[in-house]
């Protein structure tokens, strides 16, 4: 990281705000969203039914993790970048892949589901995983130019 960052000390205050945050939405699954499949793919889910579940409920409790996770990721991002047009990037690549992992994991869910792929697909959906991979991305992108 650039020695600037660290020397900022609001801005590594900020950033371990906002990672707090994220570990409190993981930590506060049950309560705060809809997700019957949090308990059945802690069991052996390989060989179970899946559970009963509302569609639009479902969705919503999705949506509303996804665009939760994705606001704290685009406050880390704005406070390790400091660009407007790397949160604009981040926003439009965060609405595309919601819409495709979204349109996936139903289509999945629907067609005699694969588990593993529906795991693997709704872990996406609900862990800010894209934080991970833009953080070096954009890091690197700063440093090559």
């Amino acid at each position: 990281m650039p020695k600037e960052m660290l020397l900022n000390k609001k801005s590594i205050v900020a950033i371990a705000v906002l990672l707090l945050l994220l570990v409190g939405v993981r930590a506060f699954e049950d309560s705060l969203f809809y997700d019957p499949f949090i308990h059945f793919f802690k069991t052996e889910f390989q060989h179970q039914k899946l559970p009963d579940f509302n569609t639009f409920q479902l969705f919503l409790g999705l949506l509303f993790r996804y665009w939760l996770n994705t606001v704290l990721s685009l406050g880390i991002l704005y406070v390790l970048f400091k660009q407007k047009q790397i949160i604009t990037i981040s926003l439009w690549m965060y609405v595309l892949f919601f819409l495709v992992l979204n349109t996936i994991f139903f289509v999945l869910l629907y067609r005699n589901p694969d588990y593993m792929m529906l795991f693997y697909v709704r872990r996406f959906l609900i862990q800010p995983l894209f934080l991970v991979l833009f953080i070096p991305a954009f890091y690197y992108q700063k440093f090559v130019k």
